[in-house]
């Protein structure tokens, strides 16, 4: 396990990482620093339903429906920005939109976007 401090926004979080092969991967969501008007970020609970996986890593440029929104196969939930260009990202199938992240956040190849439920 190796512990990491990152900033984000200004806060500082601590943030416990175990090596790669691995299988799990476990985060502080205490900041490190004294707390400020924004409360830390909480680690999300896990949600069954279809899993919307990234295509390719990415920049989460607009998230195009509300969490918990009831959408449509093939609707556009999210955009995401590659190499300079906006890519739709749809919905696989009908149910409730439960997003795994935010605008502006980086993400890698396969990782998990939003899960339809």
């Amino acid at each position: 396990m190796r512990n990491f401090i990152i900033t984000v926004d200004g806060k500082q979080y601590e943030v416990s990482v175990e090596e790669v092969g691995r299988p799990t991967v476990s985060r502080a969501a205490a900041p490190a620093s004294p707390a400020g008007d924004t409360p830390a970020p909480k680690a999300s609970a896990p949600v069954a339903g279809t899993k919307v996986l990234s295509p390719f890593p990415g920049l989460i440029k607009n998230l195009l429906v509300a969490e918990g929104a009831s959408v449509k196969k093939d609707q556009p939930i999210l955009v995401l920005e590659a190499m300079k260009m906006d890519n739709d990202i749809t919905a696989p199938c009908d149910g409730k939109v439960s997003f795994q992240v935010t605008k502006g956040a980086n993400v890698e190849s396969d990782a998990v976007l939003a899960v339809i439920g």
